[in-house]
């Protein structure tokens, strides 16, 4: 199982930093020091390494949101952690990624728009219904509108040919549409919630 792990490892590595299509077995073989017939005792072709890699990302960070919603002070912090999550995963992922996996790996895009609208949109939705509670976002917000506005607008960014990459900075993009996103939702009490925690923060990296 160990080797497995490391071929797991080795091809999400590549997935995420070259996209799917241009990555071969041989890539993946070279990435994890072994040898393609290794390699093949675990995987008998490239789509089923995809799915599989996809099925461990989304597995894994599913019990990040869980953490994330758990350990949240308020509604507020929840979306701050999360956008430190995405920070760490969204921004460094190849803009081709999500249209390779949607139109060579029917399987692995089939694992994603479920883990989309499963994990992601179901998240925000309680999110936002946890901050109509708190009195820090709007009460008359529709929770599953604007959760869905949400996950469509991250994966949006990743259509180059709306944000093409020479004219859009793929990070600035997806932190503009955050910002605005978040403050949409805020009451007056919210917004200086939030303003508090950007300070906070802005503080703590000036350390």
């Amino acid at each position: 199982m160990e080797a497995k792990e490391k071929i797991l490892s080795s091809a999400e590595e590549l997935f995420i930093q070259y996209g799917i299509r241009s990555v071969t077995m041989d890539d993946v073989a070279r990435e994890a020091s072994m040898s393609k017939k290794t390699l093949y005792q675990y995987f008998d072709n490239k789509d089923g390494l995809v799915s599989e890699v996809a099925l461990n990302h989304f597995q894994r960070e599913t019990s990040e949101f869980e953490e994330i919603e758990s350990q949240a002070k308020d509604a507020i912090h929840e979306i701050l952690l999360v956008s430190q999550c995405l920070r760490q995963h969204v921004f460094r992922m190849n803009p081709s990624l999500l249209y390779d996996m949607q139109k060579y790996h029917g399987k692995a895009w089939d694992q994603y728009q479920e883990f989309k609208q499963g994990t992601i949109r179901a998240h925000i939705e309680r999110n936002i219904e946890r901050g109509k509670n708190e009195g820090f976002f709007r009460s008359g917000i529709n929770a599953k509108v604007l959760s869905t506005l949400r996950v469509e607008g991250v994966q949006l960014v990743f259509n180059t040919k709306i944000f093409p990459r020479e004219e859009f900075d793929f990070r600035e993009v997806q932190l503009q549409i955050l910002d605005h996103f978040i403050h949409g939702l805020l009451t007056d009490m919210g917004r200086k919630k939030y303003e508090e925690y950007m300070h906070l923060e802005s503080t703590n990296h000036t350390r």
